[in-house]
């Protein structure tokens, strides 16, 4: 690995840090969407609503799987949803490296329409390198979920 590599890097991982302290200083989780490019990608947002952080994803025709329906990828679905998780380690425990993902696990429910599809964490058990989390989309209501997830990272 050369000395460029090396410096991108650590210049990478400061700018991180950055962000996730101007975050939580201003409480605004979508600062951290905004330096992951693939949440710009998809159209991921979030915002503090009541305490709890609530993300959504806006619906994008570059997101659509079943264009017969229309019905949201499958794999954007999921994307979104481990996104959520993570930057609800990041924002919520106040990890500040990105958490990595051990496993993750997903039940499609019903099919994701082209229209908002919206979702919550809740980290269910910490320890000192694996967290738990638990994530729900939905778009209607959210008693008729879209899709569940449970997802483990490893945290340093």
């Amino acid at each position: 690995m050369d000395d460029s590599a090396v410096g991108s890097g650590i210049e990478s991982h400061e700018q991180l840090r950055a962000c996730l302290l101007a975050a939580r200083e201003q409480d605004r989780p979508q600062l951290i969407l905004d330096f992951i490019p693939y949440s710009g990608f998809i159209g991921a947002h979030a915002k503090v609503d009541e305490g709890d952080v609530l993300y959504w994803l806006e619906p994008r025709r570059s997101n659509i799987g079943n264009p017969s329906l229309p019905a949201l990828h499958g794999g954007v679905i999921a994307g979104f949803l481990e996104l959520s998780a993570s930057v609800e380690l990041l924002f919520g425990l106040r990890l500040n490296s990105m958490p990595k993902v051990v496993d993750f696990s997903l039940d499609y429910l019903r099919p994701g329409r082209l229209q908002a599809l919206y979702a919550s964490c809740k980290v269910l058990r910490q320890g000192k390198q694996l967290v738990n989390v638990s994530i729900t989309a939905w778009q209607v209501d959210i008693e008729l979920p879209v899709a569940t997830a449970r997802c483990h990272f490893l945290i340093n």
